[in-house]
C-alpha cells in the first residue's frame, strides 16, 4: 500500500530539497575554490596554481607536479598525492586528514596548522617543511625524511637524518 497523503508528500518534498548528491566538474579549470571532489588528476602539471579553498575530497593527484601550488584552506580529505611533487607548496590551514602522501616530495612546503591526522607519509621527503601547528595524530611517517623540518610545536627543527620521526 502506498500512502499519498499530504504529510507524505510534504516529507518527500522536504527530502528532495535537502538531500543532494554532490557532483564535481572534473573538467573545471584550476582556480581558487575549484570543486574537484573524486576527480582523477593524475600526472597533471599544476605547478604554481592557486587552488586555495578548493574541494578535493577523494581526489587523485598521483605523480602530479604541484610545486609551489597554493592549497591553503583546501579540503583534501582522503585525497591521494602518491609520488606527487609538492616542493614549496602551501598547504596551510587545509584538511589533509587521511590523505596519502606516499613517496611525495614536500621539501620546503608549508603545512602550518594543517590537519594531517591519519595521513600517510611513507617514504615521503618533508625536508625543510614547516609543520608548525599541524595536527599529526595517527600520521604514518614511516621512513619519511624530516631533516630540517620545523616540527608541530613551531620551535624544534628536526636534525639532519631525522627519518620517521623528528630528532
Amino acid at each position: 500500500m502506498i500512502f499519498k497523503g499530504p504529510l507524505v508528500l510534504a516529507i518527500s518534498a522536504l527530502l528532495a530539497t535537502t538531500v543532494s548528491v554532490r557532483a564535481a566538474d572534473c573538467t573545471q579549470p584550476s582556480g581558487p575554490g575549484v570543486d574537484w571532489q573524486r576527480c582523477y588528476l593524475d600526472g597533471r602539471d599544476l605547478q604554481g596554481q592557486d587552488l586555495s579553498h578548493s574541494h578535493l575530497v577523494d581526489g587523485s593527484f598521483e605523480r602530479s607536479n604541484l610545486s609551489q601550488v597554493n592549497l591553503s584552506g583546501a579540503n583534501a580529505y582522503h585525497a591521494k598525492f602518491i609520488s606527487a611533487r609538492l616542493t614549496k607548496a602551501k598547504l596551510d590551514d587545509g584538511n589533509f586528514a587521511e590523505a596519502d602522501f606516499t613517496k611525495a616530495e614536500l621539501d620546503g612546503a608549508s603545512l602550518r596548522n594543517a590537519d594531517l591526522r591519519r595521513a600517510k607519509f611513507f617514504h615521503a621527503s618533508i625536508k625543510g617543511a614547516d609543520l608548525s601547528g599541524a595536527k599529526t595524530l595517527g600520521a604514518d611517517m614511516l621512513n619519511a625524511d624530516l631533516s630540517g623540518a620545523t616540527w608541530t610545536d613551531g620551535k624544534r627543527v628536526c636534525a639532519q637524518g631525522s627519518v620517521g620521526q623528528c630528532n
